[in-house]
């Protein structure tokens, strides 16, 4: 944990480096004449650096907590192990300043690619709020798309088929299967009771019943079985599909939409979606990238491996010191 914590402080800190040699030109005096506010309570003090107590554990928290607080409740001799990390880091960054460690190629290189990332996180953070829809555009989407929150509610009965034409080791020959089959619609269609026909595929080798009604909404099915449970009759069997393995059948219990309150949030991240990647199609259009094909390859090329269809904030590159939050999450 020591180890941890030491690397990843000197990771955030190596960003502040240069900026500690004017720091450390400061007199104590002027740093003294700062004017009080609420949590500038001094807790920390390696040479002329001062940490505040608000500023220890916003660091800490961004450091080593997953961000929800978690260490503002540790105890005094958590704190203290932490105190102690956080000093002899801050400690070492101010010595690396000292021995001009910060004018190195290799730590310029790792400070400039986490300015980089960090500022590309920021712009990044900025946009995707900008992007964030009004109730008003998520009330419009919806009721132009509430076709696409339908949902239905339904037993399925799966009748297995045996035989030469499929590798199902348990099931019925497919014409005592067809036979079953038609049975439950035919009684289904003329309004008879189907219960006795379908329930002994609930423990059964010859087939799979739902025990109880499940709700799909619309495009979480199969397509076959999706047009039938769309397509048929509250309260009525009908045949989603009919292959060399299985036939199936669906009962539709009833076929309703899921209203704009429960779906909000997914509109809600489908268009800041949309709107984050027009904005960055845009600054790429207008910012004059050029990619040496010959040593990148094309980006049809690219595109092609993508998966998923939502923006995600640049990756961070190896190099980076620390980072900041969410560089390499998708968004």
């Amino acid at each position: 944990m020591h180890l941890r914590i030491h690397s990843l402080v000197l990771s955030a800190l190596l960003l502040s480096v240069a900026s500690y040699a004017q720091d450390s030109s400061a007199s104590k005096e002027e740093k003294e004449k700062k004017p009080s506010a609420s949590g500038s309570r001094i807790v920390l003090k390696v040479g002329n650096t001062q940490v505040t107590e608000a500023e220890f554990e916003s660091r800490i928290n961004d450091i080593e907590s997953t961000g929800d607080g978690e260490n503002e409740g540790a105890s005094q001799k958590e704190r203290r192990r932490l105190g102690d990390d956080y000093a002899s880091v801050l400690m070492l960054s101010q010595q690396a300043a000292k021995n001009h460690l910060d004018t190195t190629p290799e730590v310029s290189r790792k400070l400039e690619i986490g300015r980089i990332q960090i500022l590309s996180d920021a712009q990044f953070a900025s946009l995707l709020d900008q992007a964030k829809p009004t109730s008003a555009e998520v009330s419009e989407y919806y009721n132009t798309h509430s076709h696409d929150y339908d949902e239905v509610q339904l037993r399925r009965l799966f009748i297995w088929k045996s035989g030469p034409n499929t590798a199902n080791r348990k099931g019925l020959a497919p014409e005592v299967a067809r036979s079953r089959a038609d049975a439950i619609l035919k009684a289904s269609a003329a309004g008879s009771e189907t219960a006795k026909l379908a329930e002994p595929f609930k423990h059964s080798d010859e087939g799979l019943l739902d025990l109880e009604p499940l709700t799909f909404p619309r495009g979480e099915m199969p397509k076959a079985m999706e047009k039938a449970a769309f397509a048929g009759t509250e309260g009525k069997w009908s045949e989603a599909q009919d292959t060399a393995e299985s036939i199936i059948l669906v009962h539709v219990l009833k076929r309703d939409r899921q209203p704009l309150s429960q779906v909000t949030s997914l509109i809600e991240k489908r268009l800041q979606s949309e709107k984050m990647q027009a904005k960055l199609d845009e600054l790429k259009k207008n910012a004059g990238i050029w990619m040496d094909e010959k040593y990148f390859g094309t980006a049809a090329g690219a595109s092609n491996q993508k998966s998923g269809d939502r923006p995600s904030a640049p990756s961070k590159l190896q190099d980076s010191p620390g980072g900041t939050e969410g560089g390499n999450v998708q968004r």
